[in-house]
């Protein structure tokens, strides 16, 4: 925290005139990709705010019932939807970031999507699809077990994992955008939190996870790329335990 103040910065790379990261990571060219349902189309039921608010609880126990495809698509868009794209320049999006960096990619385990195989996807945010990443049986349980076996992750309909490639952010801030890059976590999580009150889900953040292991099982290299906040998401018990 001490070297990210401001006193110990010089000169950003946007300032020297280097030019921007991407401001998405591409996809592979090798993988599928899945149009989900464009968010003007979705009939999702009204919420007003303050209820959601008052509503608003870490859930750990999930219903059997599946999250859909609809609801899948609401909660990526409110979590990291394109409202527009300025060029190669800047996204403007449904939460708020620093400088309007957008420095985060979106990770998806599913376990209980509807329409959807179990396995790992990222969702394409300037484009709103998903790619198909890995659907390897045994991946839910090398997760539940990264994030030190709390076994909610095993049972909900989708993990959402927020991974952060920093460049995107320090190359504007410097060593002050580790700062921001934290910050805008939270800024996502919440929007998930809300949001599901709309769907009949419940979310569950975690922070408590093995770096190193969830970074290779998504095939990032935790320095460029890492993991920086995730949260379960599941279709709501009626008498569901929460906080």
């Amino acid at each position: 925290m001490e070297k990210t103040k401001y006193r110990f910065i010089g000169a950003s790379d946007q300032q020297r005139g280097v030019p921007q990261p991407p401001l998405e990571v591409p996809a592979d060219p090798k993988k599928p990709v899945i149009d989900l349902p464009p968010p003007v189309s979705l009939d999702i039921p009204e919420k007003d705010l303050r209820t959601a608010i008052e509503q608003r609880q870490s859930i750990r126990h999930y219903a059997r019932e599946p999250v859909t495809l609809d609801e899948l698509s609401f909660l990526l868009w409110c979590t990291q939807g394109t409202k527009k794209v300025y060029g190669s320049q800047a996204t403007f999006r449904t939460v708020p970031s620093a400088g309007a960096r957008h420095a985060f990619e979106t990770f998806l385990l599913l376990n209980n999507v509807d329409g959807l195989e179990p396995g790992l996807y990222r969702f394409l945010a300037l484009s709103h699809r998903l790619q198909q990443l890995d659907i390897d049986p045994q991946l839910p349980h090398k997760v539940t077990e990264a994030c030190f076996n709390q076994q909610f992750v095993l049972m909900s309909g989708a993990v959402f994992l927020w991974t952060a490639v920093p460049y995107r952010m320090t190359w504007r801030y410097g060593e002050r955008g580790y700062r921001d890059l934290h910050l805008d976590a939270g800024h996502v999580c919440q929007n998930l939190y809300l949001a599901a009150e709309a769907v009949g889900c419940g979310v569950c953040a975690i922070a408590a996870f093995d770096d190193d292991i969830m970074d290779r099982l998504l095939g990032i290299d935790g320095e460029s790329q890492f993991l920086i906040y995730l949260a379960t998401v599941g279709k709501k018990e009626g008498d569901a335990p929460g906080y």
